[in-house]
């Protein structure tokens, strides 16, 4: 966090986190599996699935998406509440960062990526290209990204909802500190447009174990209201608040088949890559086991 450039920022962190991997995870991520077909005469016959021939005595060819044709979509909360931070850094420079980071990795495995900022209303928009140069037009937006005042999850969920018919893949980067009904509807109709969806709740330490030991005066960073609180009296029911809002979100997510994580920003970056790609596993691994309990 401590380089300033943002492209070589996110470029170290991806050669490290794939440097670091001595069995690949994400073999396979470029070209993945979705389904099968019959053998037909002339097929390629290392993709016949001979498992599935000695319980069926059938020939049946594994089918694969060309994931270079996969569109992903990075929407970036940029909202006041992003710009909270106890650490070296705030919630935003760490979003904006993830965003990157997962932007870069995208991009060198030949996907289409596109970046969407938001606040109480889309800030910047720049959509899925895999070609010479987009990579540093998405940076040159994150970089430039400036906050709004409040957070507005159905705007840029519902822009990406509307404008985009081709499947894509859709990652929401933000602190989530907004109502649950923004979220339910919106993310119900890109799960509808079969659109695969994983967000990753960026959230500060203090946000999460709330460790106030003497009483503060709170700011509102949207709203600017200011609000004396006593720690010790205030504890038990922010912790209350905060786990019945997360554990509302991850209803949500289960019933909608959304991928939830939550990224703490004293976390190493890679967590987010590695969410990222055991969410695509996971998906890949749902849609096999859904062909073969189907073809039975």
């Amino acid at each position: 966090m401590r380089i300033k450039n943002l492209e070589m920022r996110a470029k170290i962190v991806v050669e490290g986190f794939l440097s670091g991997l001595h069995r690949s995870p994400y073999h396979g991520f470029s070209v993945e599996f979705t389904d099968y077909r019959q053998y037909s005469v002339g097929d390629d016959l290392r993709y016949l699935d001979w498992k599935l021939f000695a319980r069926r005595d059938r020939y049946y060819i594994k089918r694969f998406e060309d994931e270079t044709n996969l569109r992903c979509y990075l929407l970036v909360d940029m909202s006041q509440s992003m710009g909270f931070g106890t650490l070296e850094f705030s919630k935003a420079e760490y979003a904006k960062t993830m965003a990157a980071t997962l932007a870069w990795f995208l991009n060198h495995q030949r996907d289409a990526v596109g970046v969407l900022t938001f606040g109480e209303g889309i800030l910047d928009l720049v959509p899925p290209r895999y070609r010479a140069g987009h990579l540093r037009r998405l940076m040159m937006t994150l970089e430039r990204a400036t906050s709004g005042n409040s957070t507005d999850l159905a705007a840029p969920l519902a822009q990406i909802a509307q404008t985009v018919s081709k499947r894509g893949l859709v990652v929401l980067i933000s602190d989530l500190l907004a109502p649950v009904e923004q979220l339910e509807k919106n993310l119900g109709y890109l799960r509808s447009r079969g659109h695969d969806v994983v967000i990753l709740r960026t959230l500060d330490p203090a946000e999460i174990d709330f460790k106030f030991d003497r009483a503060t005066m709170f700011r509102d960073l949207e709203t600017g209201k200011e609000i004396y609180v006593d720690p010790q009296t205030a504890v038990e029911n922010y912790k209350l608040g905060f786990d019945e809002h997360e554990t509302a979100i991850k209803k949500t997510c289960d019933q909608l088949g959304v991928d939830y994580f939550q990224i703490r920003t004293d976390q190493p970056l890679e967590v987010a890559l590695f969410d990222l790609l055991q969410a695509r596993a996971h998906r890949g691994r749902s849609v096999k086991r859904a062909v073969q309990v189907g073809g039975r």
